[in-house]
């Protein structure tokens, strides 16, 4: 039962979530109506605040790190510990105080990287570094695709290579799931969960996808519909 709860305690733990808070607090928004829709440090960047970005981005990092990180202390196994950060970037995703409308999980699987695995932290940095300055939002799949391989190439127990596997099927199942963005009739419909897949977007133009308004939202989206 310890080891439910401890699990549990992750997921509430990742629920928190703090870039919506910075959206509140700092410009009195809902970040969920803004640019990507997304609960995530980068949505902070582009419509609230630049500074910002890193409080929030180590603050979604640690509330993956520090149920990881007791879990250990406490002695309740690895794989009890990564179960438990796993939790926390699910919460991240889909946090329970918002209705499930959350963010992508990279810094909340970042952090758990940090407790324990720390050489899968500086290769997901190479990775999402690379992805910035080429704008190409496929090098995050990259180095998540590649991180099961690297755990088992460095000896890592089974435990970590599975948690890395599960960490590339969360991000993948987010960038699908995209906050319940609705899904157009028709053959298009494919082509934009292709298009989430790989550009983690609905459409090509990134700049206005970054920089959406509520007033250019759907009817729904104005309504609530699928803020929530």
């Amino acid at each position: 039962m310890l080891h439910i709860l401890w699990v549990l305690i992750g997921y509430l733990m990742g629920s928190i979530p703090f870039a919506y808070l910075a959206g509140r607090l700092m410009r009195g928004i809902d970040i969920r109506r803004y640019g990507t829709h997304a609960v995530t440090g980068s949505n902070v960047y582009e419509n609230v605040s630049r500074p910002a970005v890193v409080v929030v981005g180590l603050l979604d990092m640690g509330k993956a790190a520090l149920p990881t990180w007791l879990g250990l202390r406490l002695g309740l196994g690895l794989p009890t510990a990564l179960a438990s950060g796993l939790a926390a970037v699910v919460g991240h995703n889909w946090p329970l105080y918002l209705g499930f409308h959350g963010g992508r999980g990279i810094g909340s699987c970042l952090g758990v990287l940090t407790v324990a695995f720390p050489l899968g932290f500086p290769w997901m940095l190479v990775a999402l570094a690379i992805g910035r300055l080429l704008r190409n939002p496929v090098m995050p799949l990259v180095g998540f695709v590649t991180l099961p391989m690297l755990a088992h190439i460095t000896g890592q127990p089974p435990a970590m290579v599975w948690a890395c596997v599960g960490m590339f099927f969360l991000i993948v199942a987010k960038r699908l799931e995209a906050n319940r963005e609705p899904l157009p009739p028709g053959s298009e419909r494919w082509r934009v969960l292709a298009r989430r897949l790989l550009l983690d977007r609905d459409i090509e133009d990134w700049e206005t996808w970054a920089h959406r308004r509520p007033e250019n939202s759907t009817p729904d989206q104005k309504r609530g519909g699928t803020q929530c």
